[in-house]
């Protein structure tokens, strides 16, 4: 049976559908409350589907589909169907790396210490974190406020009782209460780990509490060093307390998600709340390998993370593990979170939802910026591509020049022409330029010469020519670049743009309206480096043109001295403030005394 008359027989319930291509590999794994539906609608009018998903509809050759009870149904077994397969075309986790937890062992006087393994044996498991450092600073803060053993010694009671342990280190330097001896009972060790679980989910208001009135008691009794060590663990209670997002009491529980774009990867960020007091955090990065409603990455997202937090393969989200709300910046494509999912407008709950949306674009900087250094070039033919596409050039622009002009109050004009080629600097390239026919400051009329001059020659020399001109200034330089191409019949074979200053405008000849890029995008970074090299390249040339110019008109106002003599002069001591700085018997055994004598009498 071809592939049309299976969609036509698709049943109109809810299930999961499965492109496959003519390897009979899976390429897309989808839900739907209504197969038949969903599945007609990649074929029923191609020229409505995006770029990329007609790329997934031209290679399906056939489709297999798996009825279920409700939507809900179909959401799990889709999501446990793409972790088994990771299809081509859906949306994969991109960094499906393990991430760290805070255990409390199920062992007579507990362990608490980090893993990356989850294993079901009774044991509690916080997190998980993103950030291994902080997981970290939790622990150094657990082992400071409590002395916790760390070995995996076998400590039932038998084993105490019959003097099994000889105490560590640990027990001198007062880290550990040592339990292996005796010196601490259960139910007190015991006491220390329900504190440690208060610390882990967020009741360190109880904490500081139970620590101020054990510091106070102490004092009562007259046990000073027993009130100065509550004192110093309060400190350090109080200080990581005070790092931590306090809202207002009426956010005591919640989770928050925010997700948001690059292109075609996602980042999101997630946040649970317990009692007004931030507990855990987590990024995640996604790549989409077709165009996704940002609902449904959502949605994705959101599965993903539930599933870590309960570490349940078969993703069985339940809904008793989950706070009473869930904050968003918008609704999920699916109702399985249940209904009590908000999207706040104003208050505290907008002030933690902008919290967790700058810690996802955080996650997607720090992320670009791995990207960028790992692979410098795959960044620059990256921005030359998205240099074509946004500026809608006919060519890619693989070689581009840019020019910038230079003067003081009109003297010394100069310009600069810098050459990228693949959107890197090809420095042999570069060319400076002494202004000949325009006389005063005229930033017009010079880049009108300078483009002309420079593409003359190429002409002349048969050399290869730019795809993208740069110049850095307004319309009116633009304007005269366009000019000088045209007069040497190559508008329309050479593209033209202009980037100004102020607000990073990007001007194209005869269009009215200035462009915007956005500022994170790596075409305009790549146009702002190209003005930004070529200022710097222009400003060196007319600083080193100027400073001879002034050390020439300073010398030659001296009588007796000519410009054979000043150039040999500058030629040995390289400046006047050198010259001046010379003895009279050295200027005399160099120059002859009656040089000498003018040149001490001027310059003093």
């Amino acid at each position: 049976m071809n592939l049309p008359d299976k969609i036509k027989i698709l049943p109109n319930q809810p299930g999961v559908y499965r492109f496959l291509n003519a390897d009979g590999k899976i390429i897309y794994i989808g839900k739907a409350k209504n197969l038949k539906k969903r599945v007609s609608q990649y074929f029923v009018d191609p020229e409505r589907l995006t770029a990329k998903t007609r790329v997934l509809v031209s290679k399906i050759v056939d489709v297999v589909h798996t009825i279920v009870e409700s939507e809900e149904d179909a959401f799990l077994l889709e999501n446990n169907l793409i972790k088994e397969y990771k299809p081509k075309y859906n949306i994969l986790l991109k960094d499906d790396k393990t991430y760290p937890w805070i255990c409390i062992k199920n062992e007579p006087f507990p362990r608490v210490f980090i893993t990356r393994k989850y294993i079901k044996d009774g044991s509690s498991y916080y997190g998980p974190y993103s950030s291994a450092m902080h997981a970290h600073h939790l622990i150094d803060l657990i082992h400071s406020l409590y002395p916790l053993r760390t070995c995996n010694l076998s400590l039932t009671i038998e084993n105490i009782k019959n003097n099994k342990f000889k105490p560590c280190l640990n027990l001198h330097i007062k880290k550990c209460s040592a339990p292996c001896i005796g010196l601490i009972s259960s139910e007190e060790y015991g006491s220390q780990i329900i504190g440690i679980r208060n610390l882990l989910n967020g009741k360190t208001s109880e904490l500081i509490r139970e620590f101020k009135a054990k510091m106070t008691n102490a004092a009562k009794e007259l046990e000073f060093e027993k009130a100065q060590a509550y004192k110093e663990q309060l400190e350090l209670l109080e200080n990581h307390y005070s790092k931590s997002l306090i809202v207002n009491p009426s956010v005591k529980d919640a989770d928050i998600f925010s997700i948001v774009f690059e292109k075609s990867y996602a980042f999101g960020n997630y946040m649970r709340l317990n009692h007004g007091c931030i507990t855990a955090s987590l990024n995640l990065e996604f790549k989409m390998n077709i165009e996704e409603p940002k609902e449904n990455v959502l949605t994705r997202f959101m599965t993903e993370i539930y599933s870590l937090l309960e570490k349940d393969e078969n993703s069985n989200l339940q809904t008793a593990q989950r706070p009473a709300e869930i904050i968003v910046p918008f609704l999920p494509d699916s109702d399985i979170f249940g209904n009590n999912m908000h999207i706040p407008m104003k208050g505290d709950k907008l002030s933690l939802l902008q919290l967790s949306i700058k810690n996802a674009n955080a996650f997607k900087f720090q992320k670009m910026k791995q990207e960028e250094i790992k692979n410098p070039d795959d960044n620059k033919n990256r921005a030359v591509t998205e240099l074509k596409e946004s500026l809608h050039l006919k060519n890619l622009p693989v070689h581009i020049e840019c020019f910038d002009n230079s003067n003081t109050q009109g003297t010394n004009p100069v310009a600069s022409c810098v050459v990228f080629k693949n959107g890197k600097p090809s420095k042999k390239d570069y060319r400076h330029f002494n202004i000949k026919t325009v006389v005063g400051a005229n930033d017009f009329a010079s880049m009108k010469e300078v483009v002309y001059r420079r593409y003359s020659r190429l002409l002349d020399e048969n050399s290869p020519l730019p795809q993208l001109v740069l110049v850095d200034g307004g319309r009116g330089q633009l304007n005269s670049a366009y000019e000088a191409l045209s007069e040497l019949g190559l508008e329309n074979k050479i593209e033209l743009a202009g980037i100004a200053k102020r607000l990073e405008e990007i001007l194209l000849p005869g269009d009215p309206v200035s462009n915007f890029l956005d500022k994170n995008s790596p075409a305009l970074k790549l146009l702002m480096q190209l003005r930004d090299e070529a200022h710097r390249f222009g400003i060196t040339h007319h600083r080193s043109k100027r400073t001879k110019a002034q050390a020439q008109s300073i010398l030659r106002d001296i009588t007796g001295i000519g410009e054979a003599t000043e150039q040999k002069l500058l030629r040995k001591y390289k400046s006047v403030k050198r010259i001046k700085d010379t003895s009279f018997e050295e200027l005399e055994a160099f120059a002859g005394r009656k040089i000498a004598e003018a040149l001490l009498k001027y310059l003093h």
